[in-house]
């Protein structure tokens, strides 16, 4: 399976890195073909330019900027979404992506005033993320990354894709054992994709 695997945190020597490390070498020894798309390692730029704006209505001219992409995007069969959860939503990075990528004709097409998903290529989707805080507070603020990724792109991919949501919590009081135990869940999710 082709899996592009979005991956947002600057540092290397982060537990997101860790995670992504593994998952990507878990993946690759599975058979599956690895697109790791590092944003902060490939400079992506998030900042939706007023030109693009302007564009972002009209399917012939909106891709442009970020053509290639679109391309991997379009080329993915499984979708990876790999980072932490800061203030309880996603790195600017990664939201830029969302802004700049998931255009209308990538990921959507407006039909009669409505979205409709186009991104059917994409027939599973895995996010795999970190939390400062507790299941709990993230469940009272509403936890706009699992809604995103189970809502927003559960709409634009394959209709009954699987999805999967994995989330270490607590990071801020996380131990060596925590870590550990996550890495592996994380890991056994990968061993069986």
């Amino acid at each position: 399976m082709r899996v592009l695997v979005l991956y947002a945190h600057p540092c290397g020597e982060s537990f997101a890195a860790a995670l992504h490390t593994r998952a990507v070498a878990v993946l690759r020894s599975a058979g599956h073909e690895v697109d790791d798309c590092d944003l902060y390692a490939e400079n992506f730029q998030p900042v939706l330019t007023a030109e693009e704006r302007r564009a972002y209505d009209d399917p012939a001219r909106n891709t442009g900027p970020v053509a290639g992409y679109v391309e991997r995007l379009r080329k993915a069969e499984a979708l990876v979404i790999m980072c932490p959860v800061w203030n309880y939503g996603f790195p600017a990075i990664l939201k830029g992506y969302f802004d700049r990528v998931f255009l209308p004709g990538v990921s959507f097409h407006i039909v009669d005033g409505r979205t409709k998903g186009c991104l059917h290529n994409i027939r599973k989707v895995v996010a795999v993320t970190s939390y400062g805080g507790s299941r709990w507070a993230a469940f009272l603020l509403g936890d706009p990354p699992r809604r995103l990724v189970m809502r927003m792109l559960r709409g634009a991919v394959k209709p009954f894709a699987p999805f999967r949501y994995l989330a270490h919590y607590s990071m801020n009081e996380s131990t060596e054992r925590t870590r550990a135990a996550f890495l592996r869940r994380v890991e056994a999710a990968f061993a069986r994709f």
